[in-house]
């Protein structure tokens, strides 16, 4: 009993020359505190562990500045990641059809040219075809945001909208009106998806209350 006493008497003395004995914490409240990447705390550390949870973004962006990137800046990759799609997918076409059309002739120098020139012939137009479609929903995608002033998918729905009317302007009304309908519903289904987790979510929460 006097040990005890006598231990806890040395160890309050060799607090108080540290500024004070320090807090003590039990196993609940430190259970919630992560400590991945670090060292096991000390109870002896004069720092609440509470204090060490992150429950924000650990970046400061600029005044003004979006958490996420605009259209302007998504455009660059957006016509980039499309030339780069075609190209593949044309490629590959470029081939079956390369393959198809000469499958009558033997191996030789003669058909090797020919399916090279099919594929990079293939890879040209489809890159060319899906940039300048890119392109114009590019286009289109900020000039709507800058008219209304927001950021929301109706620019998404229109632009794809216009950007298929547009691009099947040369095949006469029946032609914009398909391009149109087919623009719409590609970004349709691209605002769907973007917001299907929102969706998802609003749906279960709306059940359960």
């Amino acid at each position: 009993m006097d040990n005890s006493q006598g231990s806890g008497g040395v160890k309050g003395g060799i607090g108080g020359l540290f500024g004070g004995g320090a807090p003590e914490y039990s196993n609940t409240e430190l259970a919630g505190v992560p400590l991945t990447g670090m060292s096991p705390l000390s109870p002896y550390l004069n720092v609440d562990p509470r204090y060490l949870i992150q429950d924000t973004d650990e970046f400061i962006l600029p005044t003004g500045a979006e958490k996420t990137r605009g259209r302007f800046e998504l455009a660059f990759f957006t016509i980039g990641g499309s030339c780069m799609t075609g190209a593949a997918l044309g490629a590959v076409n470029g081939l079956r059809l390369s393959l198809k059309e000469t499958r009558d002739m033997g191996w030789s120098k003669p058909r090797n040219v020919q399916i090279l020139n099919m594929v990079t012939r293939q890879g040209a137009s489809w890159a060319n075809s899906l940039g300048s479609v890119a392109l114009l929903y590019s286009v289109f995608g900020v000039a709507i945001e800058k008219a209304r002033g927001a950021e929301d998918d109706i620019n998404t729905m229109a632009a794809g909208t216009l950007t298929g009317m547009l691009f099947k302007s040369a095949s006469g009304l029946k032609g914009v009106a398909r391009g149109g309908l087919a623009g719409l519903a590609l970004s349709g289904a691209y605002a769907l998806y973007n917001n299907w987790d929102h969706l998802t979510g609003s749906s279960s929460s709306s059940r359960l209350y």
